[in-house]
């Protein structure tokens, strides 16, 4: 896809923030979600995913470690509500209060020449965490590198509301959204709750799932999945040549009646297009012309993934 790529700041009023503190806040959050958070490092920042006990995902997580007693999730702040609700009905007697932060939490994406602007180095690798302090403040400002898009680096920008915003120039909310597509990083939103396995959206590939952490709801499927060599399907990135949205099922014009995947992300791109991240059979992908909705519905092409599948652990 050829378009105008992404430069500037936009504020990111579609995420929100979930706040654990306590002594036992990384221990709560490691016995829940598919990430090591009981040794993270205030330096990293992790992909994580909360599962049923079939192991689908319910929501999924930027989280971050500042100190050894809070950690900071952010998800799409549709789902905030309902997750935050699920994750207190399992705290029982442990040491940690979780909140709803995100009136408190300032949260903006950063693209392009915008990370040199604010002094961050566009070669830093998601999974890492940048701090900086507030004047003023015990309080940090976590800079989260994130997936680029097509070769356009990008940073998620957190921090508490009265600190100073990031530096440049206005990027439409728009023209980020297509960005979190185009990265190939799914982010869980209503339509597609309790559809997916994490592979099915590459998060062993991305950095979302950790292996050899102890058990978490779902964690035997989740394995099962990952070392039996049962995965079917994987995560895509397409562009369609007509409005997308996601919950969409993906049909092969081959097979009218049943569909091959799901749309699990879509953003309208700055040429007219649209821009898909698609959950879909592997084998769908030699199964013929590949349609969103229907098997007459938008056209939807298939493009290389941008990052590497992992190929075994």
């Amino acid at each position: 896809m050829t378009s105008a790529l992404p430069n500037g700041v936009t504020a990111l009023s579609h995420l929100g923030v979930i706040r654990a503190e306590g002594a036992d806040a990384a221990s709560f959050l490691h016995g829940q979600l598919t990430q090591d958070f009981a040794l993270l490092q205030p330096g990293e920042a992790r992909l994580a995913a909360l599962c049923t006990a079939k192991g689908r995902m319910i929501a999924s997580f930027i989280g971050v470690r500042p100190h050894p007693e809070l950690v900071l999730l952010v998800c799409s702040r549709d789902i905030l509500a309902a997750t935050l609700k699920r994750l207190s009905m399992y705290v029982l007697r442990a040491k940690v209060k979780l909140s709803d932060a995100t009136e408190s939490t300032a949260l903006f994406g950063l693209a392009g020449t915008a990370l040199a602007a604010n002094g961050i180095d566009a070669a830093s690798p998601p999974g890492t965490r940048i701090a900086r302090p507030v004047a003023g403040s015990e309080d940090e400002i976590s800079i989260v590198p994130l997936y680029p898009a097509d070769g356009v680096p990008r940073a998620l920008w957190l921090a508490p509301v009265a600190a100073p915003r990031p530096v440049g120039d206005e990027l439409d909310a728009t023209l980020w959204q297509w960005s979190e597509v185009r990265s190939g990083v799914a982010t869980l939103t209503t339509p597609v709750l309790d559809a997916f396995v994490p592979q099915m959206l590459n998060y062993e590939s991305i950095g979302g799932v950790n292996f050899k952490k102890g058990c978490y709801p779902g964690q035997e499927i989740v394995a099962r999945s990952q070392f039996r060599g049962t995965l079917k399907r994987r995560a895509y990135v397409a562009t369609a040549d007509a409005p997308v949205e996601a919950g969409q099922e993906v049909f092969a014009a081959s097979d009218a009646e049943q569909p091959v995947g799901t749309v699990v992300q879509a953003a309208p791109a700055p040429d007219g297009r649209w821009a898909a991240l698609v959950s879909m059979q592997i084998a769908a992908l030699d199964a013929g012309p590949l349609h969103a909705g229907s098997a007459t519905g938008p056209a939807l092409a298939v493009e290389p993934l941008p990052y590497p599948l992992l190929a075994d652990i």
